[in-house]
């Protein structure tokens, strides 16, 4: 285990091309209400950014309020009734006041949760992995929107990073894990009572494969899916590999390689379109042909398909956007927020954890950001606000000053060098 975690932090630290979250503030993913699309929140990379108003604005909640430490949620869930969800990889966060106060959820105590899936059309049905090392994992089911857990029977001695249900196809899970380079494949076609241990059947030769995690399963093919392996090449680089599978996970086959770690994978309706977002770059591939990068996003990215269109993550600091759509697949994207745009802490009742915790650090960030220090009025969030003009180059923001030099860098050499610190707290995994 030990050996594992040397190879993954050094394979972080000695990648060319570096993520912006090693140095500048960048948002991490999208997610909608289910039902009501006005109601958006962003990961961020100290915090979370609400919108309650279709994204007209955005207000910050800040990690502190959260208390996540440095556990970066990778995914959330936003209830029907209201309730916001996030697995930290560490424990499972809920917010029942629209993301005012967080708790984590009492039925995991000691074990980390490191994944949390939806049903596609009933959000009471969740699934929740744990991956704490060293010790018997499980796969969780909730049938109450995860007020109770029940354990399903898969059960082993591996750390399970990733569950994802067949969109297609409802009774069809995934979960994907590792222990030290032994990398695992389950798969369940009874909604979780019953479970497969599919064989590592890779098509070419992956010399040094380990930390196998599963992307996404086609919307329209419950057999389709693609994971990821990170591989320890002979000149001491990490390559990371997305393969996919036609036949249920039975066999995989190499479909793209870059020397980066890999974020999160969208896949269109019907399952002739998939896109990989890297930690600077966006790739697409459609049906028979190779993953190709786009030209937007550059320096940071995330990626989520939504109601016919495609929602990206950017960076504020190289292109102007923090959040995009496109409506083309990837070809050109309508800028819809950066993140000189931030409104204030999101707006909470007074004794909330947001409003005691956030409000005295949102100037220092603001600055840091260029955003507007004093809060906006308390109807600013309403729909059909015109947003606050964005600012005009480096120096006319209030946070130019703390942010050029890492803006400089980040220009002079188009990549950032990760801190030993940040390979183990980021979103490629945990060392």
């Amino acid at each position: 285990m030990a050996s594992w975690r040397f190879l993954a932090c050094l394979g972080v630290l000695s990648a060319a091309a570096v993520h912006a979250h090693g140095g500048l503030m960048e948002t991490q993913s999208y997610t909608s209400r289910r039902g009501h699309p006005e109601d958006q929140v962003m990961g961020f990379s100290r915090g979370t950014l609400i919108s309650r108003d279709s994204g007209s604005s955005w207000r910050w909640v800040c990690a502190e309020a959260m208390g996540y430490g440095s556990w970066t949620p990778e995914r959330y869930v936003w209830l029907s009734s209201g309730e916001l969800l996030t697995a930290t990889g560490k424990v499972l966060l809920r917010s029942r006041d629209g993301g005012c106060s967080w708790a984590p959820s009492p039925a995991f105590q000691d074990a980390w949760v490191t994944s949390l899936a939806e049903h596609p059309t009933d959000d009471t049905v969740l699934y929740v992995a744990t991956g704490r090392p060293a010790v018997s994992n499980l796969l969780y089911r909730s049938e109450d929107g995860g007020e109770t857990w029940t354990p399903t029977p898969l059960k082993r001695d591996a750390v399970f990073s990733t569950v994802r249900v067949a969109p297609s196809d409802p009774k069809r899970l995934y979960v994907s894990g590792w222990m030290g380079y032994a990398m695992y494949l389950f798969r369940s076609g009874d909604a979780g009572q019953t479970w497969e241990d599919l064989p590592r059947a890779f098509s070419g030769p992956l010399e040094g494969a380990y930390d196998l995690k599963l992307l996404a399963v086609s919307p329209a093919h419950p057999d389709v899916l693609w994971v990821r392996v990170s591989s320890l090449r002979a000149a001491g680089n990490i390559v990371y590999t997305v393969l996919r599978s036609d036949d249920g996970g039975r066999t995989l086959t190499s479909v793209l390689e870059v020397d980066e770690p890999l974020v999160d994978m969208d896949v269109s309706a019907d399952g002739q379109t998939a896109w990989v977002a890297s930690y600077t770059r966006l790739y697409r591939a459609r049906e028979g042909e190779p993953f190709l990068p786009l030209p937007l996003p550059t320096g940071n990215a995330c990626v989520k398909r939504e109601s016919g269109a495609l929602y990206a993550c950017g960076s504020t600091w190289l292109h102007d956007w923090a959040l995009a759509r496109s409506t083309d697949e990837g070809n050109s994207w309508e800028p819809l927020f950066s993140l000189r745009e931030v409104q204030g802490v999101h707006q909470c009742p007074a004794g909330t954890p947001v409003s005691g915790l956030c409000t005295p650090l949102w100037p220092q960030l603001a600055a840091q950001l260029g955003a507007p220090v004093s809060p906006a009025p308390p109807d600013a969030g309403t729909p059909g606000e015109q947003p606050p003009p964005k600012s005009e180059g480096c120096g006319a923001s209030a946070g130019s000053a703390g942010m050029a030099p890492l803006l400089l860098v980040t220009l002079l050499s188009h990549g950032r060098l990760r801190t030993p610190g940040s390979c183990c707290r980021g979103r490629s995994g945990r060392c």
